[in-house]
């Protein structure tokens, strides 16, 4: 069933949400030892929840439009009394003191969560291999990595553990996950979705978006959640779209732009595989069969998207862990002297891939290095946008590839910090932009695996993203 027939269901009273709950959390327990989706299963507080819902119901009142859909949040969301790692020795067992914005919307709409997954630490990279609870393993090949830094969710909604998931998004952590396991993932504009509560990363690249196994169903998702927040600075005044009426008004007249440099065009960036370009192509072929006008785009900064991003996420990674310090919260190493606690601290707490990006950071806003490094990568930035903004006077979304591959196998990229990077090549240049972005299955590669297509818009035009990945999904065919 779908989370949109589900909650149908629970709200006519046709079936519980504790019996729902009970047959979700029955599938975690005989996988995920296998697929280690979740950090945490919240078993006993899912049922009080599904047990309030059916209360709900039962005297006559309506739960909300996700009454008793089974939901899995990635564990950089705060939780109030519920353990909140970012999958970190660093933050092991520190319970949050207030639920992030996100959460509580969810539970007002009436989703049960289940539990915590499993990310790359504090969403530190492109496979959930950098976490400190070890790796979660993709569904469809448990040799294979999931993607991420939202590899737990995206797993938890492709195996069926739940049929919705939140994760956040810097660099690609929700798309390119989505993309390996054959799911939807969609990114907003920055600033459509609170991030109150959302432990950071990079602030000005970090979005919260939805994961689900249906494009209907993330948007659903997308609808409860967005929207104006008042305890977050960057959120979008006065924007409440609503996606899901969106769904069926098709592709007819729209034009539809192919990133040139991201879809193996003159200029192209390296690395994207045959198979992924080809399901590539056939997207965009559906999509003019469809009564898309499809034209030929190209946006040259996008190239350089990767070397702007590792230059600007570790500087704001660099500023915003400085926070764990072994003294306020988190890990604390006792030691002689005030200094040597806050090295042992962090030390022990963080590991190797976030501790590179910090010091990549630091030495990015180091003095005699800032104008160097960092100043440069946010020139790259604006010229980015200008790209971008000229490119949508041409046509009113774009498409690419999510990833440049199927999903690899484990342990293959940890070695190589450069060829793990690459994965978020075209991903990253709407994080950087601000930009919304969906990531739809469509077909599979070479080896058998999902491949995704992943539609750009403008800012704001998060709405038109679904529109035009529901007619994506319809011709993309079952999976």
């Amino acid at each position: 069933m779908t989370a949109r027939d589900i909650a149908a269901a629970v709200r006519s009273g046709d079936r519980s949400a504790v019996a729902v709950l009970e047959e979700h959390l029955d599938r975690i327990a005989a996988r995920d030892e296998e697929l280690h989706a979740f950090n945490l299963v919240t078993a006993d507080a899912a049922r009080a929840e599904a047990e309030a819902v059916d209360a709900a119901v039962a005297a006559g009142a309506d739960p909300g439009p996700l009454a008793g859909v089974p939901i899995a949040l990635k564990d950089n969301m705060c939780t109030r009394g519920i353990p909140t790692t970012c999958s970190s020795k660093i933050l092991e067992g520190w319970c949050p003191p207030y639920d992030a914005t996100v959460v509580r919307r969810l539970r007002a709409a009436g989703a049960i969560a289940v539990g915590k997954t499993n990310l790359d630490e504090f969403a530190m990279g492109s496979s959930t291999e950098n976490s400190a609870n070890g790796p979660t393993r993709n569904p469809h090949d448990t040799s294979r990595v999931p993607g991420g830094s939202s590899g737990g969710t995206a797993a938890s909604v492709a195996a069926g553990f739940t049929p919705l998931g939140i994760g956040s998004d810097t660099g690609g952590s929700i798309r390119q996950p989505a993309a390996f396991c054959g799911v939807v993932g969609m990114k907003p504009t920055y600033g459509a979705v609170s991030r109150y509560g959302l432990i950071a990363f990079a602030s000005s690249l970090d979005q919260i978006g939805p994961f689900a196994q249906d494009v209907a169903d993330a948007a659903a998702l997308f609808d409860v959640i967005a929207g104006h927040d008042p305890l977050d600075s960057t959120s979008i005044v006065d924007f409440e779209p609503v996606a899901s009426d969106a769904l069926g008004r098709g592709v007819d007249g729209l034009r539809i732009g192919v990133v040139r440099e991201l879809s193996g065009g003159e200029g192209t960036v390296e690395g994207l595989s045959p198979d992924v370009l080809a399901r590539t192509q056939e997207a965009v072929v559906a999509l003019e069969a469809a009564g898309a006008t499809i034209e030929d785009i190209s946006v040259p900064s996008a190239t350089l998207g990767l070397s702007a991003y590792y230059l600007v996420a570790p500087a704001e990674a660099s500023s915003n862990l400085a926070r764990y310090d072994g003294v306020r919260y988190g890990l604390r190493v006792d030691a002689p002297t005030t200094g040597e606690m806050n090295t042992a601290s962090r030390t022990a707490g963080f590991g190797p891939e976030v501790k590179r990006r910090i010091m990549l950071g630091t030495y990015a806003l180091s003095a005699g290095y800032y104008d160097a490094f960092y100043g440069k990568a946010l020139k790259v930035r604006t010229m980015m946008l200008r790209d971008f903004a000229a490119a949508y006077e041409k046509v009113d979304v774009l498409i690419t590839p999510t990833a440049p591959t199927t999903a690899f196998p484990l342990g293959e990229r940890t070695a190589d910090p450069m060829t793990m990077y690459v994965n978020d090549v075209c991903t990253i240049p709407s994080n950087l932009t601000g930009h919304p972005g969906i990531s739809v299955p469509f077909g599979v590669g070479d080896d058998g695996l999902p491949v995704g297509v992943q539609v750009l818009a403008p800012a704001l035009d998060d709405v038109l993203t679904f529109q035009v990945a529901a007619v994506l999904e319809a011709a993309g065919g079952p999976r």
